[in-house]
């Protein structure tokens, strides 16, 4: 399997080049056998990637400690799950699955050709081919995940104990599915600019891909999130890391991106602002993996000791040096055909929407790169904190979930009053009764906290109302009953209704992020055997500790009791596990949950052979709507990029890129 890996790996380079030179000269002499050819060599990467991705997998699971890789990401009791995880584990080894997963992207629209750009697609294809090149390579030559060490070894050190958990097998999966996804738009955008193709059919051709990308970087992040809050023993989800910084911004770009587009699908506008924004976002997932790899910002979720960054740079260089330089050079070409009319337009308030997204991210991508500025100008590195990221977000996301109830509804090029008035009335008047109720219970210093649920009820008072509307009209018209009226419309027009449901599940999940940030409370103490504190109405009785030992793992529980009111609702039993490959112990939090609270409980340390130990204690309101949110987010984006039935029928790859060379010579 080494031998095999190593071979898939170097062809792989060798045909990526390959792909690149036939594509570049079937494009100049407008012959489609060359095309052709270059369609094969990008399916035959993939394939070979595909052998060599499998072959690691397989050094993996057979236990080859004397692969480098092997030996410090695996060890031969690891659960099965976690050695196949080694193929995204290390900076060499996701690398490899990086160049994967890119190649697989690249071999769909090979193989798949969109029906919307086939004149678009042979020179995609070769910008997509020439992308993953420059990662082949660097697996290849610069980053190889089949190393050997100097000797044998008879076991391994194993994976990082902080990694094994579920988290682990989601997260970076659908977080790499995510930043990958995004060099189909932009690759196709880049081929609108040099073909001087300035309508919408690069949008309209990239769309599903530029949906799933997004959904994955979002599921990415949210169970990122979801990991962190489970697994460290902080009581918190989101920390400003540099790493998930970088994740949030392509996201936050790629989100004005899926709204600003509607705007030059439906009147022509746009058209440069949505090259700029698909082109920033793909850079922004290279910002992010050189972040990752170059250790120029000190991260926990960084990978340490790589050599590559400055290949990155160079590379991020090369990518906005050329978009840079297109986007000036065609401008002429990317004039809109329409200008905002008015203010109170649906127009004005997507613009509106980019603007603070933007905003969001300059302010994010300044506070995660300041560290660099300040060690370049004064010599000291400084950081800005979550004070700072916090002072950013937090008015910029009201305003956002203030519009995500305004956007869907106002009218396009001029809202009347009579407009307004139908459809915001009524959901003004709930989240004003909602912002009035809060500020009353919680005190006008948690006006912010206030002011971001008010929102998110007015926000959700748009979609019920609107859809409860379009309902009773079906209903009165069709006579259906309210199950089927309600598909019908959903099913119609599933663009439009997905978008709710996404916001739907944003609104929760805001919900969630309020509760879980603004109005945590916390104990801490130690406890005899016995004894018990108490935080509101929860009681928590220490029972004693238990020792568990799992292999080479020692686990030590902490035995609770969770009484609420009086009333027995549950045990609880925060963990300690000590691993020989670690110095320190990996926490395992327990939770009680419900849609109401999160009770939340870490075991600090304990003596006296366990009479006591110490305990933080933490209630987390409303925190099961984040995840919850998640659902709603995955299900609407699904629902939305889920073809009709009369896109199914797909043209053949071949007869595509005939057409786009003119049919051969």
């Amino acid at each position: 399997m080494l031998s095999l890996g190593r071979a898939g790996l170097l062809a792989a380079a060798v045909i990526a080049a390959c792909a690149v030179a036939v594509l570049v000269i079937g494009l100049w002499r407008r012959d489609a056998r060359y095309l052709e050819s270059g369609r094969r060599a990008i399916l035959a990467q993939f394939g070979l990637l595909t052998v060599a991705s499998l072959s690691l997998v397989a050094l993996f699971v057979t236990d080859r400690f004397d692969v480098a890789a092997v030996f410090y990401h695996s060890r031969s009791d690891q659960p099965l799950q976690y050695k196949i995880a080694g193929l995204w584990a290390s900076a060499e080894t996701s690398l490899l699955f990086w160049a994967w997963v890119l190649s697989g992207f690249a071999a769909l629209v090979a193989a798949f050709p969109p029906r919307q750009a086939r004149e678009l697609t042979p020179h995609a294809l070769a910008i997509m081919a020439a992308i993953n090149g420059f990662f082949s390579f660097l697996v290849a030559f610069v980053s190889n995940p089949f190393v050997l060490l100097p000797a044998p070894q008879p076991d391994g050190w194993g994976m990082n104990p902080m990694l094994l958990n579920p988290g682990m097998l989601i997260h970076p999966t659908t977080q790499y599915l995510g930043y990958v996804g995004f060099t189909v738009p932009f690759a196709f955008a880049v081929t609108a600019l040099l073909l001087k193709r300035t309508d919408d059919a690069w949008i309209r051709a990239t769309r599903p891909y530029t949906l799933w990308a997004w959904l994955f970087l979002s599921v990415g992040m949210i169970y990122g999130a979801q990991w962190a809050y489970t697994e460290l023993g902080w009581g918190g989800f989101w920390a400003w890391d540099p790493v998930e910084n970088a994740a949030l911004l392509p996201w936050l770009t790629g989100t004005a991106f899926l709204h600003s587009v509607m705007l030059q699908e439906r009147r022509g506008m746009f058209k440069l602002w949505n090259v700029g924004l698909i082109a920033v976002t793909f850079l922004l997932t290279v910002f992010g993996t050189f972040i990752t790899r170059s250790g120029v910002l000190a991260s926990v979720h960084a990978f340490s000791d790589t050599t590559i960054g400055h290949y990155f740079l160079g590379f991020l260089a090369a990518a906005a040096g050329l978009s840079l330089y297109l986007s000036i050079s065609r401008r002429h070409l990317l004039a809109g055909e329409h200008r905002l009319e008015s203010p109170l337009s649906k127009e004005s308030s997507f613009l509106l929407n980019n603007l603070l997204l933007l905003a969001m991210a300059v302010g994010v991508f300044w506070g995660t790169v300041y560290p660099l500025v300040s060690r370049a100008f004064t010599g000291q590195t400084v950081s800005l904190g979550e004070p700072f990221f916090n002072r950013v977000a937090v008015p910029v996301g009201v305003l956002l979930v203030l519009l995500m109830g305004i956007c869907p509804l106002i009218a396009w090029r001029r809202a009347s009053a009579r407009n307004l008035a139908r459809n915001f009335l009524w959901p003004l008047v709930a989240g004003v009764a909602a912002l009035a109720a809060l500020v009353a219970s919680l005190g006008p210093d948690r006006f912010w906290a206030a002011l971001a649920l008010a929102a998110a009820v007015f926000a959700l008072a748009t979609v019920v109302l609107d859809v409860a509307r379009a309902v009773a009209v079906r209903r009165q018209l069709s006579g259906d009953p309210a199950g089927p009226a309600v598909w019908r419309l959903l099913s119609g027009n599933r663009r439009r209704y997905g978008g709710y449901l996404v916001h739907v599940g944003v609104v929760f999940m805001i919900v969630g992020i309020v509760g879980g940030s603004a109005f945590v409370q916390e104990v801490e103490a130690p406890l005899e055997v016995g004894q018990s504190l108490t935080l509101r109405d929860y009681t928590v009785q220490y029972r004693g500790l238990s020792v568990e030992e799992q292999g080479r793992i020692s686990v030590v529980h902490a035995d609770l009791l969770v009484l609420r009111g009086g009333r027995e609702v549950g045990t609880l039993r925060p963990a300690k596990e000590f691993h020989p490959q670690s110095e320190n112990p990996r926490s395992e939090v327990a939770i009680l949950g419900s849609l109401r609270e999160d009770l939340y409980v870490i075991l600090g340390g304990w003596e006296d052979y366990g009479r006591i130990a110490a305990f933080k204690v933490q209630l987390h309101p409303l925190m099961a709507w984040l995840w919850l949110g998640m659902y709603g987010l995955i299900l609407g984006t699904v629902f939305a990029a889920w073809p009709q039935a009369r896109q199914v029928a797909r043209g053949r790859a071949r007869s595509s890129l005939d057409a786009a060379a003119g049919g051969g010579r």
